[in-house]
This record gives structure tokens, C-alpha cells and sequence, in this order.
């Protein structure tokens, strides 16, 4: 497996675990009916406010620690640039990601114009922002096999 590819293999699973921990801290925190409350809507703010600046700093220190033991089990240093290849891989895999947030986006606006609880377009954002996420670190690990 090439550096390039581990390195979107460990960022998949940072961002599972990253993500998964949160939501679990979040909900086993959460006061008893503001989740599911239709005008508390200081849950779910807090909620991203606090999960966006989490999830870059988990991912910051995994990161270093990726290029720290990658460095020591394989003695190679990771590639001091990016060529073409990886920067038409990550455009791919970019498109990917704005196609599915856009898609959940729009699903997540039909809770405001139908009878629906308003938590579902919190719940909906959420997801989709870290299924976007995630589906293009899988295109881009696919891209990267494929050999675009």
C-alpha cells in the first residue's frame, strides 16, 4: 500500500471513531428532551459548534502521530509533494463529497417545508456532513487503487 494510501485508510477510520465517540459523549450528555425538542435548538448548535473544532484537532494530532509511526516502522519519509496525479485524485474525490453534501443538504430541507420535527434537518445536516466526508476519503482510496 503506498504512503498515499494509508494516509486516507487512517484518515477513514479517524474520522469513524472521531465522529461515532462524539455523537455517543453528545447524546449521553444531552439533557433529557432537547434532542428531540422542536424549539431547542441550542443542542444542536452546540452540537456542530463543538464537534467542528474537536474533529480538526483530533484529526491535527492523528495525523502527526500517522507521519511519527509511519516514519518509524517503514523508515521512509512521507512524499515531500504533490504531483498531478494527487491533485486530480482529490479533485475527484472533492466533486464527490459536494455532490453528496449537496443531495443531503436539499433532503435536509424537507423537515422545514412538510409536518416534520426540525431536529431531522439537524440530524440530516449532520450526517450527510460526515458522510460527504467520508465518501470522498473512500473515492479518493479508490482513485488512489485504480490509478486514475
Amino acid at each position: 500500500m503506498s504512503y498515499q494510501e494509508k494516509k486516507v485508510f487512517v484518515s477513514i477510520i479517524s474520522s469513524i471513531l472521531i465522529f461515532t465517540l462524539y455523537t455517543l459523549y453528545a447524546i449521553k450528555n444531552a439533557e433529557e428532551g432537547s434532542i428531540t425538542s422542536a424549539s431547542d435548538f441550542s443542542f444542536w448548535g452546540s452540537f456542530i459548534l463543538v464537534l467542528l473544532p474537536v474533529s480538526i484537532v483530533a484529526k491535527i494530532i492523528i495525523h502527526i502521530g500517522f507521519v511519527i509511526f509511519n516514519k518509524i516502522a517503514t523508515n521512509e519519509d512521507g512524499p515531500s509533494f504533490e504531483d498531478e496525479f494527487d491533485k486530480i485524485i482529490e479533485l475527484k474525490a472533492d466533486r464527490i463529497s459536494l455532490y453528496v453534501f449537496f443531495f443531503g443538504f436539499l433532503l435536509s430541507m424537507v423537515p422545514l417545508v412538510t409536518d416534520l420535527p426540525t431536529y431531522l434537518t439537524f440530524l440530516l445536516l449532520i450526517f450527510f456532513g460526515f458522510l460527504s466526508d467520508l465518501m470522498g476519503r473512500i473515492a479518493q482510496l479508490y482513485f488512489y487503487r485504480k490509478g486514475v
